[in-house]
């Protein structure tokens, strides 16, 4: 009896092990496999959209985040910021944002100040030249480059220039507008970067 006994006490062990092996092999498989599904850091990188917080962005301040591997920045412009919008018009070469229309400026964006609100301006910071990144000029006045400067972006490395609404001046290297991403308002202080729902 002691002997079938342990037969039988061996052969449960032995189930036990194998099932409890088996079952580790199954999860070893399918965490990888579930893991494969999910969008990896590139692809995230490449395309997923970002959310930008400007609750804390003051008046003539601007927010720089990352999209596709791409500086977006983000001005809270204020009022004389507009009004030189408006003294930028005749000195810009597309003021109406009409050069690659689909490519530069998404349909909501394509207005005096190349934005669903006026307030805010958003677009990729990357000249339309050579890929350089323009500075800030935010300040109006004489400048080297402009005797009547309304302020605006300056890409030192060919002399480009742009409005404050991202229009590139005339007789300018750049050959475009600064590139307006597609973009929405998730709330009044949170702004969606890569993602449009129709300019909502």
């Amino acid at each position: 009896m002691s002997d079938q006994s342990e037969v039988n006490r061996g052969r449960r062990n032995l189930v036990i092990w194998s099932s409890l092996a088996g079952g580790a092999a199954a999860v070893g498989t399918a965490v990888p496999f579930a893991a494969s599904m999910l969008p990896s850091e590139r692809a995230r990188a490449l395309g997923a959209p970002v959310e930008a917080d400007i609750g804390q962005l003051g008046p003539g301040e601007k927010l720089t985040v990352e999209w596709r591997g791409q500086p977006v920045w983000i001005v809270r412009r204020t009022q004389s910021m507009l009004e030189g919008i408006k003294k930028a018009e005749s000195k810009v070469a597309d003021p109406k944002s009409e050069r690659k229309k689909s490519e530069l400026t998404p349909e909501y964006a394509r207005n005096e100040y190349r934005s669903i609100k006026p307030e805010y301006l958003v677009v990729v910071g990357i000249c339309s030249h050579l890929g350089c990144s323009p500075q800030d000029r935010f300040k109006p006045g004489a400048e080297a480059f402009e005797r009547d400067w309304s302020g605006g972006f300056y890409c030192s490395c060919h002399g480009s220039l742009f409005d404050l609404a991202g229009r590139v001046y005339k007789n300018k290297p750049a050959p475009d507008n600064l590139k307006v991403p597609p973009y929405s308002y998730l709330s009044d202080t949170r702004i969606l970067i890569g993602e449009d729902k129709k300019g909502a």
